[in-house]
């Protein structure tokens, strides 16, 4: 069984070489190979000439696209272009750790969830400011109002799919509203999603982080959205 690691990047010169030597270093359970598809969507500083250097390890396989198109793109050319059963999504900072990937993937392989979740609200939390703190409590109380589902962190970086079960999800909105409405469309199939807690770093507008109001607005109107409509 393979594991297809997704790492959208987007002008993260300084964090994509260590973050996937740590997805390439993880250990993972026996009988589990691994493949890391990274998609450059677009990226105006040193990120493409940083991933040179992968180009001779065949467990990483690079896909350019220009302009930028925003990560739910990104995201979706990862999807088509993987080739493994299972896939995890990785952001290309350092605020998510691979060190997570085991305690992800085991209710998946042994058969209590057909989606897993790492959830950053039942885990560690260091740095996250105050403001998004509440936007994400606020979007995770909204989701349970209208969907009837309990999920404490729905715009979590780190979501492991079933191949099959993802490329399943008709995925039609743009920028960062991949985690909201795939959250929805997964719920909406029924299928189970189950939360592990895992440990986050958040990083500061300075360190390059890039969710604005806008897109946190985008990501919470995709909640509404499609509880009604695909």
């Amino acid at each position: 069984m393979k594991l297809s690691i997704l790492v959208p990047v987007y002008n993260e010169a300084e964090t994509i070489g260590p973050v996937i030597e740590e997805i390439l270093r993880v250990p993972l359970p026996e009988g589990l190979t691994r493949e890391v598809v990274v998609v450059d969507d677009g990226s105006t500083d040193r990120t493409a000439a940083c991933l040179e250097r992968f180009a001779s390890d065949a467990r990483v396989r690079v896909f350019h696209q220009a302009p930028n198109q925003g990560k739910t793109a990104a995201l979706k050319r990862a999807i088509a272009q993987a080739s493994g059963d299972l896939m995890l999504v990785q952001d290309a900072d350092l605020e998510y750790s691979p060190s997570d990937y085991p305690r992800l993937l085991a209710p998946l392989l042994d058969g209590r969830a057909e989606v897993v979740y790492g959830s950053r609200f039942l885990g560690k939390i260091r740095r996250m400011a105050g403001i998004n703190r509440w936007a994400n409590v606020i979007s995770n109380l909204t989701f349970r109002l209208l969907y009837g589902r309990r999920i404490t962190d729905i715009n979590t970086c780190f979501k492991l799919f079933r191949a099959q079960d993802i490329r399943s999800v008709v995925i039609v909105s743009g920028h960062f509203a991949f985690e909201t409405e795939v959250t929805a469309k997964l719920v909406r199939k029924g299928l189970r999603i189950l939360e592990v807690p895992i440990a986050y770093e958040a990083r500061s507008v300075a360190q390059g982080k890039k969710i604005k109001w806008s897109t946190a607005l985008g990501m919470y109107w995709a909640i509404i959205r499609f509880r009604f409509r695909d």
